[in-house]
């Protein structure tokens, strides 16, 4: 068996949240030649590569970025340990990694995972946003605890996991007021030519949209495209066109950016998901999470991807 030199992993932890060898060094009160002398011995020993150089920086590598984790996690517990033993108060927070697509209104993100901070332990919540598919993966792999989504686990995404439905809500018609005053009239035939700004192909609201616009026979002019919903927003605060978000938000929307309202309908549906590879939700973040959602529909029963 190889066993882990926990002075040499000890090193690399400080490198790498320190973002250079100098800085470490001087932390650790060691020469920068034996401080990267013993980082390579860690390499060595776990035949990785555990940093790349980009330009005068070091970056990690993905082998990297895991170990840093897993370093993390252990000097977090040896300090723990050192508080228990010497009389200090000691107590492990309560870690939620949730991953998040960038589809996903960040109010609503917000007050899904808002309930999570209300449990009586302590609680670390790490929110990575991402595409869905590359955040599944790290799902499957128990890198991350939930995946918040705008739309279930695609079956063509070769992982077993449930899409638990936290709810839905309509679609209301946003922009700022002199543009809201303009197109609320004779809405929604006014929004034929009109100035819009669309969330990027991949996001669900993105699909409802088009064929919406199709059924009634629609067709704005679309200014810009935006994967970032929360940029989408701001550019529709600066008058550049109208924009759509999900009514559960409406009142944070027009009192965040200003903006008034064109229109509503609910002939689109806003859906969101938490995705886990477990259908019994047992961590009480993402049960918290999963039961945040009274201001929309009742959840029915997880639906099984495999």
């Amino acid at each position: 068996m190889n066993w882990l030199n926990y002075h040499h992993l000890l090193y690399f932890w400080m490198t790498a949240r320190e973002g250079s060898v100098s800085k470490a060094a001087a932390e650790l009160r060691l020469a920068q030649p034996t401080l990267s002398g013993q980082i390579r011995a860690l390499e060595q020993n776990l035949g990785e590569k555990l940093f790349h150089r980009v330009g005068r920086q070091l970056v990690l590598t993905d082998v990297g970025q895991a170990v840093y984790r897993y370093a993390d996690e252990i000097f977090t517990l040896g300090r723990e340990m050192m508080d228990m033993v010497q009389g200090r108060p000691a107590g492990r927070p309560l870690r939620l990694i949730v991953g998040i697509t960038d589809a996903m209104p960040k109010l609503i993100v917000h007050r899904l995972i808002a309930p999570a901070l209300q449990l009586p332990e302590s609680i670390r919540i790490i929110c990575r946003e991402g595409q869905p598919e590359p955040l599944l993966a790290e799902l499957a792999i128990h890198h991350l605890d939930v995946v918040l989504a705008d739309a279930p686990a695609p079956p063509a995404v070769r992982i077993k996991a449930y899409s638990h439905l936290l709810g839905e809500c309509g679609v209301v018609f946003f922009a700022a007021p002199k543009l809201a005053a303009r197109y609320r009239r004779n809405f929604p035939r006014s929004l034929d030519g009109a100035p819009f700004l669309l969330p990027g192909e991949h996001a669900a609201l993105r699909r409802s949209l088009d064929h919406w616009f199709s059924a009634h026979e629609l067709r704005p002019g679309v200014v810009s495209e935006f994967d970032d919903s929360a940029l989408l927003k701001v550019f529709g605060q600066a008058g550049v066109g109208v924009f759509a978000a999900p009514a559960a938000i409406e009142a944070e929307v027009r009192r965040q950016f200003g903006v008034g309202v064109v229109g509503r309908t609910d002939e689109i549906r806003e859906r969101f998901y938490a995705i886990t590879v477990e259908k019994r939700l047992t961590n009480p973040a993402v049960a918290a999470i999963s039961s945040s959602t009274s201001s929309l529909s009742n959840p029915p029963r997880p639906r099984r991807t495999a």
